[in-house]
């Protein structure tokens, strides 16, 4: 096997767009979303409201990041490794921005923002979507698919068959694409296992994951060029649905073409032809996103209830963007960073404890 890159090393220009990707979902949240779904704000943006109503493609391109960080991850270590670097990646920011959100409900909210205590404790497990509980903030819905993804790759290194991931992982495909051309019961009833319909998204990131780290072969080529075609059909079959959703058009063909953008971006990373945005380092940019993603849609939604009469709305809108984005930073600084470190530390001290008894015992 040639491995051409080191699974350790940082690759700057997925933080960049790891933020582009939340910020499409920011616009999309802020100018349309708020004002066309169930009045969770009290008026629109306009001015960008027609670019961004295609933003919410954005989750679609963190998925396909997390398909490639994911792989990469589960590449540099074992089981152990890989669950305590997603604990120390996901809970910190999480717990802090649950709570945030909550005691913002419990301020400020209004009949669309309601939780009780019990709620917000079950949220802050992160596994309230599998207990049938409603999130605190709507936006928690695409960790609960990233979440069955680390569980299927947490599986193939339980069961020691990473070298395997590219068979595997291509079988997951052909199921993808026979569900997709038959979507017919009992079939359907694996969509659930197989990450709601965003499977092509994740596949396609790991794919070019192995080929930046192993370089480019015709399976890979086949599996990329594979998932692409899932990936815009499924992301053009919801379409309609959408449209009802936030009562605007969305043209197939854009929906296509942004895919479509997603993946020639991903190639270029892949195959290292990126240049000087490669030599760029954007590891702030790439910190703050989480945070971001996780805070700013009903947080937002509400401080925008609040001070909308008073306040100029291009001020109010512009400002809410730029404020949410230094609080997402601000989370990552004083509490994200030290209390990831020390997790990770006690987690391990826990494990290696735990490894000791265990030996006694036998």
């Amino acid at each position: 096997m040639i491995v051409l890159g080191n699974p350790n090393s940082r690759i700057n220009e997925l933080d960049l767009l790891r933020f582009l990707a939340a910020l499409a979902v920011v616009f999309h949240h802020y100018s349309l979303v708020g004002f066309a779904i169930n009045s969770q704000t009290i008026a629109p943006y306009p001015i960008v409201s027609s670019i961004f109503k295609y933003g919410y493609l954005g989750v679609d391109l963190f998925f396909m990041i997390s398909g490639f960080v994911i792989l990469m991850t589960a590449s540099s270590g074992g089981l152990r490794h890989f669950i305590i670097s997603r604990l120390v990646r996901l809970y910190p920011a999480f717990w802090i921005c649950c709570t945030i959100t909550f005691v913002a409900i419990l301020i400020i909210g209004s009949t669309e923002y309601e939780a009780t205590f019990s709620q917000y404790l079950a949220n802050m497990t992160m596994l309230s979507g599998f207990m049938g509980i409603e999130s605190i903030d709507n936006v928690y819905w695409s960790l609960f698919v990233e979440l069955k993804f680390y569980a299927l790759v947490a599986i193939v290194l339980l069961m020691g068959r990473i070298q395997q991931i590219e068979l595997l992982f291509s079988f997951w495909l052909v199921v993808t694409m026979i569900l997709l051309i038959f979507p017919v019961y009992p079939l359907t009833r694996f969509h659930f296992i197989l990450l709601d319909g965003y499977s092509a998204n994740f596949i396609a990131g790991a794919a070019f994951f192995l080929i930046w780290n192993r370089g480019m072969s015709w399976n890979r080529g086949l599996m990329i060029a594979a998932a692409w075609g899932c990936a815009v059909y499924q992301s053009t079959i919801d379409a309609h649905e959408f449209e009802m959703r936030i009562k605007n058009d969305l043209n197939p063909i854009v929906i296509a073409a942004i895919v479509s953008a997603f993946f020639w971006i991903m190639g270029m990373i892949a195959c290292r032809k990126t240049g000087m945005v490669a030599r760029a380092n954007w590891v702030w940019l790439g910190a703050m996103t989480y945070p971001l993603y996780l805070l700013h849609q009903n947080l937002g939604f509400m401080i925008y209830n609040q001070t909308y009469a008073q306040t100029d709305p291009e001020i109010l809108f512009w400002s809410l963007i730029i404020g949410m984005m230094l609080l997402a930073l601000l989370i990552h600084i004083a509490v994200e960073r030290p209390t990831a470190k020390s997790m990770k530390t006690a987690l391990n001290k826990m494990v290696d404890k735990l490894k000791y008894q265990l030996q006694l015992r036998i």
